[in-house]
């Protein structure tokens, strides 16, 4: 049996140790204001159907022409189903391939798009432009949130805690991604 299948079978016995992915934070970064983050802010709704949030920039930086304060990126939270069909249409763009080095030792990972012309769905529009963008997925299990609540705060034993490993057969189960 191997060690794919032992996953398998063991999370079909304890579905408290079973993986699932929290949420997909997509960061669209532009690195001013004004109307090029009006763009960005169209695009991120039209891919994923929800309203972005706008970041600002926590330092001023003189050689990009950034100040403290100022709005320079668009991000967007997905959960649940949203966060799974998002990842559906998006990763094909990538080969349905993420690299093993993109997963942390929490068993997240991220990567990148260089243009969201490239969506199955999008079509290129010359008054809006081409944009990249950042995708990073959070996979955790159920009970997790013990951890990181504001009160009553637990540990959470070393059988809980998620591992690369465990995450990357579960990202290559549900998703059906190649890992290199």
């Amino acid at each position: 049996m191997s060690e794919e299948e032992a996953l398998s079978k063991n999370w079909e016995e304890h579905p408290m140790l079973k993986p699932r992915i929290e949420k997909v934070v997509v960061n669209l970064n532009v690195g001013k204001s004004g109307e090029p983050l009006e763009k960005a802010n169209k695009v991120l709704k039209e891919i994923t159907g929800q309203t972005p949030v706008k970041k600002k920039a926590k330092k001023t930086i003189r050689d990009f022409g950034i100040r403290e304060g100022e709005s320079t990126a668009v991000v967007v939270t997905l959960r649940k189903q949203k966060a799974i069909d998002f990842l559906k249409k998006v990763l094909p763009v990538v080969d349905n391939k993420v690299l093993k080095s993109s997963f942390d030792e929490h068993g997240n990972f991220a990567f990148g798009l260089k243009e969201h012309i490239e969506i199955p769905g999008v079509k290129y529009d010359p008054e809006i432009g081409i944009f990249g963008m950042d995708i990073c997925v959070s996979v955790n299990r159920p009970g997790q949130r013990v951890k990181i609540r504001r009160k009553e705060k637990q540990k959470i034993g070393h059988k809980q805690k998620l591992t690369p490993e465990e995450s990357i057969v579960f990202i290559r189960q549900v998703l059906g991604v190649e890992i290199v």
